[in-house]
């Protein structure tokens, strides 16, 4: 099992949403697509079903992790791509060679807010790549000792 950061901005998904979706899972397509290959690659080479990712708000006035969520379905086809005037329309892909995609995500929990300063403030999460100067990946892997540092806090 692997664990993840994935992002979302309040302004456009929030847990509440993803907690009033039906079974609680949606496409994990709530910002903009994804549209960075780094995060593409870790959802089509490095996800697993089962995988746990926190909810993270980013882009607000209290960015942190929310909730608890689990991989419930494998990379597939972004949709969005294939839509003509779409904003993200993407015409050099095709249905047989897509370029991006997206998996689907369903909640296990909502959490208390834990902020980004809180997270920063802890010396264990130091090399945690959200706390990174100039980290704008909307997918980040968490390492196991940083998953269960923060698990058992909110525990």
């Amino acid at each position: 099992m692997r664990y993840w950061l994935m992002k979302s901005e309040p302004s456009v998904f929030t847990i509440e949403d993803l907690e009033n979706s039906p079974l609680q899972t949606v496409k994990w397509i709530p910002t903009k697509g994804i549209r960075n290959y780094q995060a593409r690659n870790f959802m089509r080479d490095d996800m697993s079903l089962g995988d746990l990712a926190f909810f993270y708000q980013s882009n607000c006035d209290k960015p942190g992790i929310v909730g608890i969520m689990k991989i419930s379905r494998l990379a597939y086809p972004d949709p969005l791509q294939f839509i003509e005037g779409h904003k993200y329309f993407d015409p050099k892909s095709s249905i047989e060679k897509p370029r991006w995609l997206s998996v689907n995500v369903t909640l296990i929990k909502k959490i208390p807010l834990i902020e980004l300063k809180q997270l920063r403030a802890f010396p264990k999460l130091k090399s945690m790549l959200i706390l990174r100067e100039g980290n704008r990946l909307s997918i980040t892997p968490v390492l196991d000792d940083e998953w269960k540092f923060i698990t058992d806090a909110i525990n």
